[in-house]
Parts: structure tokens; sequence; C-alpha cells
């Protein structure tokens, strides 16, 4: 699916690094970072998860819910978030069926190999279940930045 800005963001439900069920249609009513990144306690992926921890407070005041999502599994998204004190949703979508629908899991290269992989891919969804903005080029480091100037 090629989502762009102006789109209904789709739905979905899954499971966070608590076994929760989150759905997106329940964050009706607020603003929404969903947040796309390949694996958890990788360097990049530690990086985006730790600038958006440290600017949690800034992100809530502007009225943002985070909500991660990556293949990892549950039991890995814990660790991560208990490693980091991570305050924000961790989804686990081990049959990429959230990647899917939103286009993250794509076609990558390294090296000339061709392999399957996710996007490291950012969704501004309004109050309303609309994208606003789609951060592409995540830098991961800055990912607040980024956010709060769209």
């Amino acid at each position: 699916m090629n989502l762009k800005i102006g789109d209904k963001a789709p739905d979905f439900e899954g499971k966070n690094q608590n076994n929760e069920s989150i759905k997106l249609s329940s964050f009706i009513g607020e603003k929404v970072v969903l947040y796309f990144y390949p694996r958890d306690n990788t360097p990049g992926c530690t990086a985006q998860a730790c600038n958006l921890k440290d600017n949690f407070n800034e992100l809530s005041r502007n009225g943002y819910k985070i909500i991660g999502v990556s293949s990892d599994s549950i039991i890995s998204h814990k660790k991560f978030e208990e490693k980091y004190a991570l305050p924000f949703h961790l989804i686990s979508d081990e049959d990429k069926s959230i990647h899917k629908i939103y286009g993250t899991w794509i076609e990558k290269s390294m090296y000339g190999r061709k392999y399957m992989g996710t996007a490291r891919w950012t969704f501004i969804v309004d109050e309303n279940g609309i994208i606003n903005n789609i951060i592409e080029k995540v830098k991961t480091k800055e990912h607040t930045d980024q956010i709060l100037s769209e």
C-alpha cells in the first residue's frame, strides 16, 4: 500500500511489550507518532528510541502519543523497553501484517545482496486518524526535531 499525506491511517491491532492489545483506532482524538524500525537493541534503533524517550515530555506536551513497531517478538520488546526505560508502546509485528498495510516491509540492498526488511519510516497521525506527515529519511539522533518541525 502506498500511503500518502491526507490518507486515513489504516487501523491495526497488535500486542505491545506487556502483551496488551493496542489498536490505532483507540487513539482517535490524540496525535500519534507511529514509527517503524528494524530491530531492538541495534545502534540506530536504540538511538532513535532513546531520542524519543529523552524528549518524551516535550512530545507529550505537544499532544503526541508514541507507538513503535518492529517485527521483533514481545519478549525482545520487553527487554528493550526495560534496558532503556522506554515510556511508550512497542508493538510486535512478527507476521509483518502491520508493516504490509503501511508499506514498510520493503526490498533492501546491502553490499549488493537484496533482502526484505523494515523501512525506518514515521507516520504522524492527527486526532482524526489522518496522516499529516510521513518521514522517510529518519535521522535517528534528531528524530524529535523532525517530528516537531512538521
